[in-house]
């Protein structure tokens, strides 16, 4: 899963849809995620296992970095698997520039801080006058101060980073810095290449640019071009599914991507396993969506060479991300799914629809108007590290289940 803002983190922690109980489907409360997380080879029934097996092997693989011969074995190990289940499968290659901070960092009174280039930053350096820009980097916060020729300071927050760096450009500014709201390292993104290098730093560092004087600030950081794969499978014929089912397979670099995201490719493979000799098989399609780490390429690029019919005639995308630890189901999902699911059970809370608009594939059918569904378990202390080797059988298990009663629960309303 792409990073998330700290809003939207809230928004999952204060309104997501929590399925306790599903025909089929049995899902553990008030366990601790201590006791819920297990590692990939711990013990597993027969029917449990082959989902944690998919998840074993792409983590073997190791980074799944998009564009990597990594990611590349990756989905020729799921388009062996869709075959041996009985689906046709294609491959969908698409081309995205992707940004690179080569290391970023501020110089001042002899001491050099790292920071992170924020995601479309141009590089360059600028040696200057520091000047703290009041309040966020509105337009109207640049009127009381003179920053031409100087490097704004500027606090994370309020609005976009490409509006601060913007409004510090226009104001004249050479460069800017900008300090967290909290301890830990920045990494956002500007939405379109700005006319100044940009840097993120910590709260604790920013401090240390008080009453400082000047400071050097140095930029440092590549473009290039992207090949990704997209791997389809559907039954030979099916053109027009009524749902497509979708999750990522790559991950972030030094990452082996246990939870984010082999967790999800393995449900949805596993799901269209257990539908092949099924009906339901020829209303679905499965996707292994490549570049969701680079921001939610594979999906953006899919969504974009499809035919607007093809979209219109999708009755649901299901985008699982990040299902492979905790005991709670997290579901947000489109207004128009809400009765549809609610039927399931009868306790399950309304829908929040703004987690259609949230950082994972979804949010690329639910722009061009797809009722979204998104299957989620919550934070995950090893998220994109190299720690993240964890899965749950139980929890694995427990969303594929989730997902074949829901499939039904859509298909039959529609």
């Amino acid at each position: 899963m792409t990073r998330m803002n700290k809003t939207v983190k809230s928004i999952y922690a204060a309104f997501a849809v929590i399925l306790a109980t599903l025909p089929a489907c049995t899902i553990q409360a008030n366990r601790s995620e201590d006791t819920a997380a297990a590692s990939t080879t711990e013990a597993a029934s027969p029917s449990d296992s082959r989902v944690q097996e998919t998840v074993q092997k792409l983590i073997q693989i190791g980074a799944r970095v998009a564009g990597t011969p990594a990611a590349q074995q990756a989905s020729q190990f799921l388009i062996e698997e869709y075959r041996k289940a009985g689906y046709q499968t294609e491959v969908q290659t698409f081309t995205y520039p992707k940004f690179r901070d080569l290391g970023s960092s501020v110089a001042v009174n002899g001491q050099t801080i790292s920071g992170e280039a924020l995601n479309n930053s141009i590089a360059g350096q600028a040696n200057a006058r520091l000047v703290a820009v009041p309040n966020v980097g509105r337009p109207n916060d640049f009127a009381s101060i003179e920053v031409k020729g100087a490097i704004a300071v500027v606090r994370r927050g309020e609005i976009p980073f490409s509006q601060k760096v913007d409004n510090a450009a226009k104001a004249g500014a050479i460069a800017v810095i900008v300090i967290n709201s909290e301890d830990k390292p920045l990494r956002g993104t500007l939405s379109s290449p700005a006319a100044i290098p940009a840097i993120g730093i910590t709260q604790s560092n920013g401090a240390k640019l008080l009453n400082a004087p000047s400071a050097q600030v140095s930029v440092n950081t590549e473009r290039r071009t992207i090949t990704g794969r997209n791997v389809i499978a559907r039954l030979s014929g099916v053109t027009q599914p009524r749902l497509l089912l979708g999750g990522h397979y790559d991950s972030v670099s030094g990452s082996p991507g246990a939870n984010d995201n082999a967790s999800g490719t393995a449900v949805v493979l596993e799901t269209a396993r257990r539908l092949a000799n099924t009906p339901l098989a020829r209303e679905v399609w499965f996707v292994a969506f490549d570049g969701e780490e680079d921001g939610l390429q594979g999906s953006r690029a899919f969504v974009n060479s499809v035919q607007p019919q093809f979209l219109s005639g999708l009755a649901a995308m299901f985008n699982f991300d990040m299902v492979g630890i905790n005991d709670r189901l997290l579901i947000g999902g489109s207004a128009e799914l809400r009765s549809q699911l609610k039927q399931l059970n009868s306790n399950v809370p309304t829908f929040v629809p703004a987690l259609t608009n949230s950082s994972s594939d979804h949010a690329s059918f639910a722009a061009k108007g797809v009722p979204v569904l998104f299957f989620y378990r919550g934070s995950d202390p090893n998220y994109h590290s190299p720690t993240d080797r964890i899965t749950n059988a139980t929890s694995l298990n427990d969303t594929i289940q989730t997902a074949l009663a829901s499939i039904n629960q859509v298909l039959q309303s529609k």
